[in-house]
């Protein structure tokens, strides 16, 4: 096989029991792309021919739908007698289940930051109205083979769609059981608190290299997943903070009630892991969940998006800084523009002490957005210890529209108050 429609086909990627995926080449977009064809006599199939079909129309209308840094993007779909496919993103570093087994366990820190991308993207699809329904270390992708890159939650065809009604999209005989939560395996109506349920099996699997619940057959797990505890994960493996295993007890709470209510609960939760240094105090990297929480915090990010917010995320650099350290000079170049996330920074001009930035502020974007005139007006000076986030001019010039429009949108909003402020200064003269 050489093309399918547009798209090239240059190897074998994988077959599955309804599918087969090939990499393939885009020569309009000139990029890889990952190209599942499904099998037509799986589709006719007496017995479960109506189900596949109806996985396969549901992951094709997300076609152009779900755009998030941390789901695989569905670029194009065709359902047809003859041929059916769907064009995906390529992600070539592999599925999470290379992780799953006790000698080969992810560093806790490298796991909760996976597991924190994943909230952020279901939260996401389910504030567009999805539900995934099938959550496991198959669906999720790595960026990289090495375990650099991010994660990419895939595989929406068991998806549930608020647009469509529920006794439509509710189909006995989709996802995995392990994975279940106990609503699913009773077929009982479900919400997103049975993605957050998955999710917590996942990290419970990823954090000791076994399922939280094993069976001979179908029926004992089912009771297992309804009527037992599992084990705690520091049976099988030393060293995980309490608060990391409580955070997996909450996520896989039978009772939806006990059960984290939404997803930002549960990735606030991992996130303060993080800032409690409870993980490891040789983190030395500020981890990208740590990141997008401060950035979320901040009254200036407050219009942006998720979408957006990984965005800053991902062109920003984090320092920390020690007291007395120049930040900003009078009279260089302004190449960058910065944000203090924590401690105290001193503005001053020819030694005179002018104001003092306190966590929240941004400060530099004159030079940045000042036209021709691209010159610091003044020193910057840590005073206490202090995490700066820095984004370069060029960065900002070349992120999104809606990214760039928000900032700008906030420095109005910053400009705008300081003039209040000086005002008023100048009023009480």
């Amino acid at each position: 096989m050489d093309k399918v429609g547009k798209y090239e086909i240059r190897d074998k990627l994988g077959v599955g029991a309804t599918s087969t995926v090939y990499l393939g080449f885009d020569p309009f977009a000139q990029r890889e792309v990952a190209v599942k064809i499904i099998l037509q006599e799986a589709l006719r199939d007496v017995d479960k021919g109506r189900l596949y079909r109806h996985l396969l129309v549901n992951e094709a209308s997300l076609a152009g739908k779900l755009n998030h840094p941390h789901i695989v993007q569905i670029f194009d779909a065709v359902v047809a007698d003859d041929l059916s496919y769907i064009v995906m993103e390529y992600v070539p570093g592999g599925t999470l289940e290379q992780f799953c087994s006790p000698e080969h366990l992810l560093p806790l820190e490298r796991l909760v930051e996976i597991i924190f991308k994943c909230t952020r993207a279901l939260e996401y699809a389910n504030h567009l109205g999805v539900t995934h329904r099938d959550i496991k270390p198959a669906n999720l992708l790595l960026a990289k083979g090495d375990n650099t890159g991010d994660i990419k939650i895939s595989d929406f065809g068991a998806a549930m769609l608020s647009s469509v009604d529920q006794t439509q999209t509710q189909v006995t005989g989709v996802g995995s059981p392990a994975y279940m939560s106990p609503e699913q395996v009773r077929d009982l109506p479900l919400n997103h608190q049975t993605d957050i349920y998955s999710l917590g099996v996942v990290m419970y699997q990823l954090l000791c290299g076994r399922m939280p619940f094993s069976a001979t057959n179908h029926f004992s797990m089912i009771y297992q997943i309804t009527q037992s505890d599992p084990p705690s994960p520091s049976t099988f493996r030393n060293g995980i903070p309490a608060s990391i295993e409580a955070i997996v007890g909450r996520a896989m709470q039978k009772d939806r009630a006990a059960r984290y209510a939404g997803w930002d609960e549960f990735s606030h939760d991992l996130a303060q892991a993080f800032r409690n240094k409870q993980l490891s105090s040789q983190v030395q990297e500020v981890p990208d969940s740590e990141k997008f929480e401060t950035l979320r915090s901040l009254p200036f990010f407050r219009e942006f998006s998720d979408v957006e917010t990984w965005e800053v995320v991902r062109v920003s650099s984090w320092d920390d800084v020690a007291p007395g350290t120049l930040v900003m000079k009078d009279g260089e170049p302004g190449e960058f523009f910065c944000f203090l996330a924590e401690g105290e920074l001193a503005v001053s001009k020819r030694g005179r002490r002018l104001h003092v930035l306190s966590a929240g502020e941004c400060f530099g974007e004159m030079a940045v957005i000042g036209g021709s005139t691209r010159m610091r007006g003044a020193d910057v000076t840590a005073q206490t210890r202090a995490r700066v986030i820095s984004i370069r001019a060029d960065a900002l010039r070349l992120s999104s529209n809606a990214c760039r429009m928000h900032f700008y949108q906030a420095f109005l909003e910053v400009l705008s108050s300081r003039l209040t402020a000086a005002n008023a200064r100048l009023a009480s003269l």
